[in-house]
């Protein structure tokens, strides 16, 4: 199983940390182009330089900038053969009594609409191509599957995303298009923000023991480790996953542990 992505364009909104910025180091090693997205510009110039990615300052749910991103995409690269819908959010959000219109309203835009606009674009690039090919990955969560009782706008775009998937799955198979599209859910994955938060605490190794706890494998997840998997999904390996929802989590949502 080689996985190689020689000659393969890529594009990864929310590519500027966490899963999004070690898929953009992955895909990159992996030998395609990528163009990677977000609204940390410094940050972005520095992994770019990093990896040879071109990074775009980009808010995925702005509909009338996405044009411009792609005269980006197809104007540097001809063609895009992978696109990696990761930019989400849960700030704002709280339980189905609190939560605010405003926060539900920024969450669904990021998480949800901009997953749309992600897949959207990306098709319509990819009919493009030679054979109308390409592989598209959306990052949902977890909690699609088992949702949290406060953060009910994250875990309702988090689940619906995972229809988006199927919906838009089932539609490039029945025109004939060779586009794959695909859901992830990952289970808590130790990124930098996760680190922080455990580092904030008075007992970080306390905190750590409840993350890692959550999954019968007693650990969190690498970001490395969900990299390899979109990295799979978008290689030639994976010719014939399409409408999938694969989980990422350690068998945390596959059972009750028990007591």
């Amino acid at each position: 199983m080689t996985m190689g992505l020689n000659g393969k364009v890529a594009l990864v909104t929310g590519g500027t940390s966490g899963i999004g910025a070690g898929v953009v180091r992955r895909l990159s090693a992996q030998g395609a182009k990528v163009v990677f997205t977000g609204s940390k510009a410094d940050v972005g110039a520095a992994l770019a330089a990093e990896t040879g990615g071109r990074f775009v300052s980009h808010r995925v749910e702005d509909a009338a900038s996405w044009p411009a991103l792609m005269e980006v995409v197809l104007g540097e690269f001809g063609r895009l053969d992978i696109a990696f819908a990761n930019a989400g959010t849960e700030q704002g959000d709280a339980n189905i009594e609190d939560v605010s219109i405003e926060g539900w309203n920024k969450i669904v835009g990021i998480n949800q609409t901009g997953v749309m606009l992600t897949v959207q674009h990306a098709i319509r690039a990819m009919v493009k191509n030679e054979g109308a090919t390409g592989s598209i990955i959306i990052n949902s969560s977890m909690n699609a599957a088992r949702p949290l009782g406060n953060y009910v706008t994250y875990s309702t775009t988090k689940a619906a995303v995972v229809a988006l998937a199927k919906s838009s799955a089932v539609y490039c198979g029945q025109k004939g298009y060779k586009i794959r599209v695909n859901a992830i859910l990952p289970g808590v994955v130790e990124t930098d923000l996760i680190r922080s938060i455990m580092n904030s605490q008075p007992d970080p190794a306390a905190v750590r023991a409840i993350y890692e706890g959550m999954a019968p494998m007693n650990r969190m997840a690498q970001v490395e480790e969900v990299a390899g998997l979109v990295a799979y999904l978008a290689s030639d390996e994976a010719g014939f996953i399409s409408g999938a929802e694969l989980t990422i989590d350690g068998a945390t949502t596959a059972g009750m542990m028990g007591v």
